[in-house]
């Protein structure tokens, strides 16, 4: 973990020498693994170097993924004293069985210990993930994970799918697939939960995301300017991602660029004094046009057909045979007007596969988890 800090440490240094001058940050994230393993000092030495090379701006968010089980007072006043305004904590499921079939132990108490412990510290935003179709998890099951839940008062909910992947996650290779429920039963489990968060007042964003009104994500649905990038929802616009990190993903406005996924390929790129980028995608024209054509249905359910020749140069024939092919494909679930196509309500839960239709670069159903 030393050694992983001091290589990051170098990364921000390279960094820091192709920056402009007067660059702030409109957000930073530490997450995509278990950042609250590190010890405080760590945290106040990394927090400070970030922030002298790209100050966070007025009205910024420096949100961290806490492990419930990995914290401590003192790392969270490490946290807090950096600047921490927004945490986020992986709840999956409080059902001691299903814990114990994905591994992941972590009760409701040592969870809510954790909150308060952030709640008192100043952390008035707090993000909370919980997941659907997980083995044997029944509508009794997720319903009570679900009202523990809210007894914490997130100000975000991510209701995510459980994605099945043994192929990908080792851990999964242990699960039998017997014990996962079918679409539909996934479905009936995901409008258990969405039905209780929307009874306790949370706006619904998006496909899978529920937000309190006073919430940033709510505000930025309610007056359109919600977006959605590889990482999920956010109220975010910045045009510039700079991932840091061994497979960290950044996004430019020319296109993406991934750092080497194994830690010890970026380290030893970083340690000679170079990024350690090992693959990336130059945006085409059509790219463009397809990624907000997909962005619109993701966060509004509908895309605008002038809007998109007009302001994003989509070429209308393409377009046009686009949008025929997802009305025809997911009628009655879709309605095609002149200015384009919208996602009907009872038509929602087929979002990401109207979506595709868009998407040049669509990858066979066989290497992905079930889109319902």
């Amino acid at each position: 973990m030393i050694a992983y800090v001091q290589s990051l440490a170098q990364e921000l240094e390279l960094l820091r020498q192709h920056l402009p001058q007067g660059i702030s940050l409109s957000r930073l994230h530490w997450g995509g693994g278990t950042p609250t393993l590190l010890p405080p000092e760590q945290m106040q030495a990394l927090a400070e170097q970030i922030f002298d090379i790209a100050p966070l701006a007025e009205g910024g968010e420096f949100s961290v993924e806490i492990d419930p089980n990995e914290i401590d007072a003192a790392r969270l006043d490490a946290l807090t004293e950096a600047g921490m305004n927004r945490t986020s904590v992986g709840v999956q499921d409080f059902d001691p069985q299903i814990q114990a079939i994905i591994g992941r132990d972590q009760s409701f108490e040592i969870t809510k210990s954790a909150t308060d412990a952030i709640r008192a510290r100043g952390v008035t935003s707090l993000n909370a993930d919980i997941l659907y179709g997980l083995p044997n998890q029944t509508n009794r099951q997720i319903a009570e994970s679900m009202q523990k839940l809210l007894t914490l008062n997130p100000d975000r909910i991510a209701l995510y799918g459980y994605a099945h992947v043994p192929w990908m996650a080792r851990r999964q290779q242990m699960i039998p697939s017997d014990t996962l429920p079918r679409p539909e039963e996934r479905l009936d489990l995901y409008e258990t939960a969405r039905r209780l968060l929307l009874w306790d007042g949370y706006d619904e964003i998006g496909i899978d995301h529920f937000a309190r009104p006073h919430d940033g994500l709510a505000q930025a649905a309610r007056d359109g300017t919600l977006r959605r990038n590889f990482q999920g929802y956010t109220d975010d616009t910045s045009p510039v991602l700079v991932g840091l990190g061994a497979s960290s993903i950044s996004r430019f406005p020319q296109g993406y660029a991934q750092n080497a996924p194994a830690t010890a390929a970026w380290k030893k790129a970083i340690d000679a004094g170079t990024f350690a980028t090992a693959r990336g995608h130059a945006f085409t024209p059509d790219d463009l046009w397809r990624g907000r054509a997909i962005e619109e249905l993701m966060c509004e359910f509908r895309l605008s057909r002038s809007t998109l020749i007009g302001s994003h140069g989509a070429d209308a024939t393409t377009l046009d045979a686009l949008i025929a092919t997802a009305a025809e494909r997911f009628s009655p679930y879709v309605q095609r007007d002149t200015d384009g196509l919208t996602i009907l309500p009872e038509g929602r839960a087929l979002t990401r596969m109207v979506a595709a239709v868009f998407d040049e670069y669509a990858m066979a159903q066989t290497s992905h988890s079930s889109a319902i």
